[in-house]
């Protein structure tokens, strides 16, 4: 069964003080990638064809097996195929290394450094003096700490660029409805968001997901990042 790796927050106190509705119309980005953390259903798991598109969230969803982030794919943003396999997680819980990433590839249109947010990501998580170097997963709000604050290591011709700061977010701000959703996404007329999953061709390039059901995955503990790139 492929790995999961996203942590749910044991508060949510960053979606109180920085929700996105608090910024006016006018300044909330659009057309940007969302880091999505939600609960995963076993629905989820199994995409499928309906004409040409793949989809998830269709009826009964099943049973919770875990947390996991994944990237909604903005309009007018090309994820190449080439990253459909970089941005394969593989068999560790790394989903939010790995989703945040691909997110700030889609901006930047350069690869990144999926272990090193990772684990970044997890020494200030609030599980680190517990698990130090486990394989537990992290937030997306502890990945977005990092972004914002540290930046991130872009990958240039095979070599690894050192940690840079204009690489990162200048702030990241948290959406709590699917409406808004789909606005930072540049999509507000669609019933449905885009998926980009990272487990290399063992699942689709795109994947489509209602609206409704994304929707019932934000109420439930769901954490969706609206950020502003540097």
């Amino acid at each position: 069964m492929n790995s999961l790796g996203r942590r749910t927050p044991t508060d949510f106190v960053h979606m109180d003080k920085y929700p996105l509705r608090a910024l006016p119309k006018k300044e909330q980005p659009t057309h940007v990638p969302v880091a999505l953390g939600v609960a995963w259903y076993e629905n989820l798991d199994s995409p499928q064809k309906d004409g040409r598109s793949y989809w998830v969230g269709r009826g009964d969803l099943g049973q919770v097996r875990g947390g996991h982030c994944v990237v909604l794919k903005p309009a007018g943003l090309r994820d190449p195929v080439a990253w459909w396999d970089f941005y394969n997680q593989g068999r560790q819980g790394s989903c939010v290394g790995f989703s945040c990433s691909r997110m700030m590839s889609l901006l930047n249109r350069k690869r990144y450094d999926a272990w090193w947010l990772w684990n970044e990501a997890k020494l200030i998580d609030e599980w680190a003096d517990t698990n130090p170097g486990d394989d537990n997963g992290t937030s997306v709000r502890a990945a977005c700490d990092i972004l914002r604050t540290r930046g991130h290591r872009a990958l240039a011709r095979g070599k690894t660029a050192p940690e840079a700061a204009d690489e990162g977010i200048a702030a990241n701000r948290w959406a709590t409805s699917v409406d808004e959703v789909l606005a930072a996404l540049g999509t507000p007329e669609r019933d449905y968001v885009v998926l980009l999953n990272s487990w290399g061709r063992d699942y689709p390039h795109y994947t489509r997901m209602p609206a409704e059901t994304l929707e019932r995955l934000l109420r439930e503990d769901g954490e969706a990042a609206i950020i502003t790139d540097k």
